[in-house]
């Protein structure tokens, strides 16, 4: 048995391919797993539980198949999906993570989180985050009509592309004393997280001369007809990145 790691499916109406590839996953790999986390971005945006059109309804469908089938199922918010929330949760049958959390599996500490707390190169990010962040921001949010949510995600999504564009690369990914830092003051020597779609398995040097393991998952995406993804597997042995093709 084994447990399997996904996350950045950015799921959406416009992305079909990557929720049917997403359901392919969930009904055949998945079943047999001790359990699935899901490491953010599960989908492209989310304005509030109130709102769910015809791929949440999907996924959450698809997701509480799987859990009634005995795979229990853990999400951490993304952050393009941070304010998805109890309700939805329920409907798709998974349990909520913090945004970091430490988690044993199979007798390795492992730090499980999105990352984008430790992309502190990207100050105007960060700025952003900690505004979005902010409960009393997001519960003003949720108040305002869905018209408006949906104008304001819209252009979030623009403004972060446009940010994207012009921002140098190397501040999108994150930074080696964060991560260090993060290593240490959990006292673990595995990470996994997703968000910077720089799937690869980074070796570290701790201070205590220690070895970290952090391993970055992969982007769903889908060019064409042909949807590409992967998902992380977990077991006594060790860890090991399985690509997925429709």
């Amino acid at each position: 048995m084994s447990t399997l790691f996904i996350s950045d499916l950015h799921l959406e109406n416009a992305r079909p391919l990557i929720t049917n590839l997403l359901g392919v996953f969930l009904q055949t790999r998945a079943r047999t797993a001790d359990a699935l986390y899901i490491l953010g971005d599960l989908f492209e945006s989310w304005i509030g539980d109130d709102f769910l059109d015809d791929t949440a309804r999907r996924v959450a469908a698809d997701l509480a198949d799987l859990a009634r089938n005995g795979v229990p199922i853990f999400f951490m918010h993304g952050n393009r999906d941070f304010l998805l929330g109890k309700d939805y949760a329920a409907m798709a049958g998974f349990s909520l993570l913090p945004e970091s959390v430490v988690i044993n599996f199979y007798g390795v500490p492992t730090l499980l989180l999105h990352v984008d707390t430790l992309c502190t190169d990207d100050v105007e990010y960060q700025k952003f985050r900690s505004q979005v962040r902010n409960p009393q921001f997001q519960a003003g949010f949720l108040r305002l009509p869905v018209e408006q949510r949906l104008a304001m995600a819209a252009g979030a999504r623009d403004a972060s592309k446009k940010h994207t564009g012009k921002a140098n690369m190397s501040i999108m990914d994150v930074n080696e004393q964060a991560v260090v830092a993060e290593f240490e003051r959990n006292g673990i020597v595995r990470m996994i997280h997703g968000h910077t779609h720089r799937p690869a398995f980074h070796q570290h040097a701790l201070s205590a001369n220690a070895a970290a393991e952090r391993i970055v998952l992969s982007e769903w995406h889908g060019r064409g007809s042909f949807p590409h993804g992967s998902y992380l597997e977990v077991d006594e042995n060790g860890c090991r990145s399985v690509p997925l093709e429709a």
